[in-house]
């Protein structure tokens, strides 16, 4: 890896609070900065404190532009564990973000092939990522690029593993479980990115980290494909890099 910062923090909290820092130093910096936004639940305290700073003048979003990660194909809009409702929940509703600049796949068309190509031209069109979150599954798994994904891969339609539906259950209603397929970026996708954030926290992150970053470059945890960008920025907290 040609450049990995790391930045160490006690607690979750303090890690939440700093890279929802470095996203506000970013659009401060560059007011229309084109970012890769992720969901999940390392990303809930992020968004609180990235709103917090927004309140308090110091997060401009009215120029930015997003695009997500992934989103889960076949539930209905609105439904409460989509991304597109996770994401107006925690960000798009409480900062001045204009809506037609804040994208994620498109799920809904027949043709998700040409959906899946038509993100993929939207993002060279916006000028490509200049900050993507990422968070960290327990199999390696960054997006919903589950092991075995290949690392030049590109936004496309993917069969969700039974340990990603396990973990994700959760975030479901009762009796609820999440979909088998969604859309997500390709680990080529992430990479072409000018920066990369890993956001990871929990001891039980501890060996997934340790293999994305320390272990062998392998198809079988796709995080590795981290180790050949640029420039990456880990913010973790100590039971995470237990084994760094």
């Amino acid at each position: 890896m040609t450049n990995l910062i790391v930045t160490l923090f006690d607690t979750a909290d303090e890690v939440a609070a700093a890279a929802a820092a470095h996203i506000a130093e970013t659009l401060r910096a560059k007011p229309n900065a084109v970012l890769g936004a992720a969901t999940g639940n390392s990303f809930r305290p992020v968004y609180q404190h990235l709103v917090a700073l927004h309140q308090a003048g110091q997060s401009p979003f009215a120029g930015a532009t997003t695009f997500n990660l992934d989103e889960y194909v076949g539930l209905p809009p609105g439904h409460p564990a989509a991304f597109a409702t996770y994401m107006h929940e925690c960000l798009f509703d409480l900062v001045d973000i204009d809506p037609a600049r804040a994208h994620l796949p498109d799920v809904a068309q027949a043709d998700l092939v040409a959906a899946c190509r038509a993100y993929e031209e939207a993002i060279i069109a916006a000028g490509g990522i200049d900050l993507q979150f990422l968070g960290l599954g327990r199999n390696g798994h960054i997006g919903f690029n589950e092991p075995g994904s290949p690392h030049d891969s590109r936004t496309r339609q993917v069969t969700l593993t039974e340990s990603t539906i396990v973990a994700n259950t959760g975030d479901f209603p009762p009796g609820e479980t999440p979909p088998p397929t969604a859309i997500t970026m390709g680990v080529g996708t992430i990479l072409e990115a000018r920066e990369i954030m890993l956001v990871v926290t929990g001891e039980h992150k501890a060996e997934a980290l340790h293999t994305a970053l320390r272990g062998a470059e392998s198809l079988d945890c796709p995080a590795s494909a981290l180790q050949n960008h640029a420039n990456v920025h880990l913010f973790c907290d100590k039971a995470a890099a237990a084994r760094l």
